[in-house]
């Protein structure tokens, strides 16, 4: 690292880990115990190397698609959620699947359903190719839009805009999606949403915790991996803020010629993150003096599926 090393770092809180992150992993390490090796995962379970690297060294076999399995074997799928197609070839190869959805995404699947099933054209705000919205797309293709952005909402067409609905993907930038809705409400006055924010509490924490550090921090890290839709989400509300800001996949990734002339360094990490990740970016910058700014305090904890809860012994 340069001399002088940066003086302070600004460390963002809540960050790293989110309980539906916590639940996925969780649901591989215990299947890997009670099933033994290989257990196989449709996709990445979540969306960062670290921890896909990890489970694959404990035997976890990651693969694109179903076809990679061999029939009646054990797959988890990821916690972004599939479609009903995946589901239905699982049936037909008599897969074994648990199934480590985030809760949060389970419950955009489910108002997907009702709103088409009520006549709705579904306007799908999110990105066409995350996996996350793939799934969602799935559960009603021929009454659901996918819009990406602001531009796509100001020409999407429905064919009835008396009958119209909204959802989101749960990793968004909040900013960024307010700005899609006001368009989408401005066009189609009868437009219905969820009871509820799609976008996920654990996304909107860590949002507003950077944004607390942000406006002090002479350049922002973002650790995360690059598929991560929530951190690279931070990378650009850093960057909208006028903070120079990068995505490193670990402390490693850190180029010095960032910290040239820098004092204080703005710090967070996706949901996706490992903790220890950020522990390790500390490390490397050099003697410095950490201060976090905790902005939000999270307890919210999610139950395992039944196929890998502990049984309880009989008293």
């Amino acid at each position: 690292m340069p001399s002088p090393v940066p003086h302070t770092v600004l460390l963002a809180a809540p960050r790293s880990f989110c309980a539906g992150v916590e639940r996925a992993v969780e649901i591989v390490e215990r299947a890997l115990v009670q099933r033994g090796r290989p257990v196989y995962v449709r996709k990445q379970i979540v969306h960062n190397v670290h921890v896909v690297a990890d489970l694959a060294a404990r035997g976890a076999v990651f693969v694109d698609e179903l076809d990679e399995v061999p029939r009646g074997a054990t797959v988890v799928f990821s916690a972004h959620g599939v479609s009903p197609a995946v589901r239905a070839q699982a049936r037909d190869r008599a897969l074994r699947v648990i199934d480590a959805t985030c809760p949060l995404v389970t419950k955009v699947h489910a108002e997907a359903r009702r709103f088409a099933a009520r006549g709705d054209t579904v306007l799908l705000v999110g990105h066409a190719d995350h996996e996350e919205v793939e799934g969602t797309l799935g559960e009603a293709p021929a009454r659901t839009i996918v819009v990406e952005d602001v531009a796509a909402a100001r020409v999407v067409g429905v064919p009835d805009p008396a009958r119209v609905s909204y959802l989101t993907q749960t990793t968004l930038a909040v900013d960024e999606t307010e700005e899609i809705l006001a368009v989408l409400h401005a066009r189609f006055p009868e437009l219905r949403g969820p009871a509820s924010d799609d976008i996920c509490y654990a996304t909107t924490n860590r949002q507003r915790a950077l944004s607390a550090v942000a406006d002090e921090a002479d350049l922002v890290l973002v650790v995360g991996s690059a598929n991560s839709s929530n951190s690279l989400r931070l990378v650009e509300l850093a960057r909208r803020g006028g903070t120079p800001a990068y995505l490193v996949e670990d402390a490693g990734a850190v180029r010095p010629e960032w910290l040239a002339g820098v004092r204080v360094v703005g710090l967070t990490a996706g949901a996706s993150a490992p903790p220890r990740l950020v522990d390790e970016v500390i490390a490397a910058l050099g003697p410095v003096r950490v201060v976090e700014r905790e902005t939000a305090t999270e307890s919210v904890h999610f139950t395992l599926p039944a196929a890998v809860r502990p049984e309880v012994a009989p008293s």
